[in-house]
Formats: structure tokens, sequence, C-alpha cells
């Protein structure tokens, strides 16, 4: 198998606890060739669809942060639909540059190339706004651009999470409660003077039992979520704000969830979903780079990471054999 990733620049990688780090490991090991571009590398030469594709060898690191893993060939210019699997693993934001690369990754699927997650899917699934498409499982919430509206909402709820929709890892993640002296100034600087469109959600008590991500690959779930439980007085139970990682069974709530969303999002060239999840109520569908295998893996008797790969072999030979 011939892999590439699109990804951040590998230098960067947290090889103890990085998703996509484990990935190459797994598919290193089985012998598979890997190269590595990113986003930004992405062009369109005479119609089709190439990169700055520099081949990867897997060397491993020998500590946590050992930044010396991997050596990578000089760039060569590559189309896309010349790999096995184009793998994008791109962190957000997802900004107009991020919006451009899932475009030319769908005219590269056109041509040929077999992208996960598609290009189509990344676009149609901003990780907030998706769960509006299943309002069965979530809590009250709003999406404006008016601060107004938002402050009217708090009002009637009384306490509330507020968010932007293109960031990660917390960033930019609020709880609001009416006595709060810092509202305006949060909602200014948020929203950027009613000019920014944010999500504002009622807020669940039950955050302080984890931030559950629970993982859905090619359809099937996983069954074990990973409770990111905040720290101290942290609102945020996300491992980059400092939440700690615990791997748990799924509760039957989070069976329900998982197996309603699950065919919908492989119908929709979804491979790999992190859903959020926090008590009963969905708030979240990750789609560009969902994490939390190292972490499940290690704590239980789930290899995620060679689900994943299979997953990805799978859907190679079963392209392949149409």
């Amino acid at each position: 198998m011939n892999i590439l990733f699109i990804a951040d620049p590998l230098a960067g990688f947290k090889t103890y606890k990085d998703t996509t780090y484990a990935i190459m490991r797994e598919m290193a090991g089985r012998g598979w060739s890997l190269s590595h571009t990113l986003a930004g590398e992405l062009s369109v030469h005479q119609g089709q669809v190439v990169t700055a594709a520099r081949s990867l060898q897997f060397i491993g690191a020998r500590h946590d942060h050992d930044q010396h893993w991997f050596e990578c060939s000089a760039a060569k210019t590559m189309p896309l639909n010349q790999f096995d699997a184009v793998i994008m693993r791109t962190d957000p934001p997802f900004n107009m540059q991020y919006l451009y690369a899932t475009q030319l990754l769908t005219l590269a699927a056109q041509q040929g190339a077999r992208v996960y997650n598609s290009g189509q899917a990344m676009r149609d699934f901003n990780e907030k706004l998706a769960i509006l498409n299943f309002p069965q499982f979530t809590v009250p919430m709003i999406v404006t651009t008016r601060a107004a509206q938002v402050r009217d909402f708090l009002a009637g709820q009384g306490d509330i999470i507020v968010k932007p929709l293109d960031g990660m890892g917390g960033m930019g993640i609020f709880r609001l409660t009416e006595n709060d002296p810092n509202i305006g100034s949060i909602l200014e600087m948020l929203m950027q003077m009613d000019k920014r469109t944010i999500m504002a959600q009622r807020y669940i008590p039950e955050i302080v039992a984890g931030d559950k991500r629970i993982l859905i690959i090619a359809g099937q779930v996983v069954p074990y979520a990973l409770a990111r439980i905040p720290q101290g007085k942290e609102t945020r139970g996300n491992l980059a704000a400092g939440g700690k990682g615990v791997a748990q069974p799924l509760s039957q709530r989070d069976l329900e969830i998982a197996h309603t969303l699950a065919p919908v999002l492989w119908q929709r060239g979804i491979m790999l979903a992190g859903l959020d999840v926090i008590g009963d109520y969905l708030t979240e569908i990750n789609v560009t780079s969902p994490t939390g295998f190292q972490e499940i893996s290690r704590q239980t008797d789930c290899n995620v990471t060679a689900l994943f790969v299979d997953a990805v072999e799978t859907a190679i030979h079963t392209a392949v054999a149409v």
C-alpha cells in the first residue's frame, strides 16, 4: 500500500498521544509505504490535483518528546490519484485555506483518488453545526452573529457555553452565567462586534464526569469512549486544555447516539468521526482530525489504530474490486 498523509508538520507531533502518528506507526509496521504533504502544498497542474509529496521513512520515537522519529526524502510532485489512499489529517481551524484544500480534494476524488475523510464531507459537516442534523440528541442551542440574541438565550437558560465554529481543542470556549461580569467583553471578543457567527448551548453539568469522545470507523462504533475530564476549576475537558483522558465502555445512551449516526456518517464519506457527548447529549461531530486512539488503546483491549488501518485497507480493496 502507498499512502499519502496530508497533515501538519511532522516535527510538531506529540508522538506519545498523536493519533496520526499512531496510524503511521501501524501502517509502517504492516510494510506500507508512507508519504507526507501539507494542505497548503496541494495544487492543480494541467487540470490534475497534485502535491509536493515526501516519501516518509518511519523510524519511531525513542521517548515522548523525540522529534526525530522520521526521515523524509526530497519533495516530488505527485498526482493524488497515484496513491492507494489519501488520509486527510490537517488540524483546524477550518478557515478559507482549509476550505480550498477540501475543494481540491473533491476534485482529486473525481480524478480517482481515494480520500479519507472526503473533501465534500469535511465541508458539509462543520464540527459544531453538524449536530443540528440530530436535534433529538442535543440540548437547547442557538447559532447567531448577534450578541443580543446570546444575551436573551442566556437569560432563558441561566448557564450556557459559547464557542466559535472553526476552532479545536477547546479554544475560544467560554461558560457564561447571568452574573458573569465579563459577558460583554467575552461576546465582543468572540463575536467581533456582531461580525462572527458562534454557537451557544445550554451548559451540561455532567461535564464534571467527562466530555466523552466516541469514535466511529467506517460506520462501526468503537466500544470504548475517552472521557476527557476537566481538572481543577476548568470548564473544558479537552486534553489540549488539560483534561484527563479516561477510557470507559459506552453507556446505553452513548450507543444509541453512535449507532444512529454511524451509518449516516459512513454514507456521507466519513471514514473516521469523533462524537463528543456530555452526559446524554451530543455536542460536536469531529471529522477533520479526530483523536483519542492512543489513550483508548493503552487503557483497554481495543486496538483502535488497527481497526482504522483495517478499514482503510478494506476500502482500498473494495474500490479496486469495483
